[in-house]
């Protein structure tokens, strides 16, 4: 049995996430009293022989007592010493664009009343939140993602067929649009040559032929391109034997779309031939 315990900032998305993982099998709770969490796990383990519940998925938000968001840190290792296989996922955007969905949809924010702004809720359900957060994971930030992207993220980085296998994520973006907050790694390539500057290059991206061409002829970008692989190479072994289940290395030049799109296709293509669950984003670009 597989329990994903999901949580993070309301408007970040975590009921897509919830949604997603229940249209890949997941038997799905929202809302769940983080005290009631132990014996919810109990009466799902007795489930197993009376029907197929082999992956749970339980979403937590800020509407718990202080008390018990503080013990959740020793609540998931008891249930860890019990033999269950369970992950935590956190949900995390920016404050500009948590402020711009509850404007969009109307919304109000379960931490808001009379005497408490949107703002303030906000930076009250970070604190809340941090126990979680600090266990977690994986950290996914919506800030730049689109439902739809949101959706695939789950389904790649989360689907069981895999889940013994350290997820791989390689991710461009640009420095100038914000550091990406749930990477792991970053690596800044703004030192490379930069397409921009020829006008016939500046409106592609990484993925261009033209641009290809033109960053392939640079020796230094081939020298950055082995020292990062090596890095890797290197490294991720050591993860995956303690046990790490998600590794996102994250490669960045000034607007995302041409330097830092290159090489993390160039880089994810190569580690796709290494290993077997490997991913390529690119936050600025569709």
């Amino acid at each position: 049995m597989r329990l994903l315990v999901l949580s993070g900032l309301s408007g970040a998305g975590k009921s897509i996430a919830l949604q997603a993982l229940e249209d890949l099998g997941y038997y799905c709770v929202d809302n769940l009293p983080i005290a009631l969490l132990p014996g919810f796990v109990v009466q799902m383990k007795l489930m197993l022989g009376k029907r197929q519940v082999n992956d749970i998925a339980v979403g937590i938000d800020a509407r718990n007592m202080i008390d018990d968001l503080q013990d959740f840190r020793p609540i998931l290792d008891n249930i860890k010493e019990q033999g269950m296989d369970c992950e935590v996922i956190f949900i995390v955007a920016n404050d500009n664009a948590l402020i711009k969905r509850f404007s969009e949809t109307r919304r109000k924010h379960p931490l808001t009343n009379d005497d408490v702004p949107l703002i303030e809720a906000i930076a009250a359900e970070r604190n809340l939140l941090n126990p979680i957060a600090d266990c977690s994971d994986l950290h996914i930030d919506t800030s730049q993602t689109n439902v739809h992207q949101l959706r695939d993220q789950i389904r790649d980085r989360v689907g069981r067929d895999a889940s013994s296998v350290l997820s791989l994520q390689f991710l461009s973006f640009g420095f100038k649009h914000g550091h990406p907050i749930d990477a792991d790694f970053v690596f800044d390539v703004r030192c490379l040559p930069n397409p921009h500057w020829d006008p016939a290059l500046r409106l592609q991206t990484g993925r261009d032929d033209d641009v290809i061409k033109f960053l392939e002829q640079q020796v230094i970008v081939k020298e950055m391109q082995a020292d990062i692989t090596a890095f890797v190479e290197r490294w991720v072994p050591n993860f995956e034997a303690n046990n790490r289940s998600y590794l996102t290395v994250a490669i960045g030049c000034t607007g995302g779309q041409h330097r830092s799109v290159y090489m993390t296709e160039t880089l994810g293509v190569y580690f796709k031939q290494q290993r077997e669950r490997v991913l390529i984003r690119h936050r600025e670009i569709i």
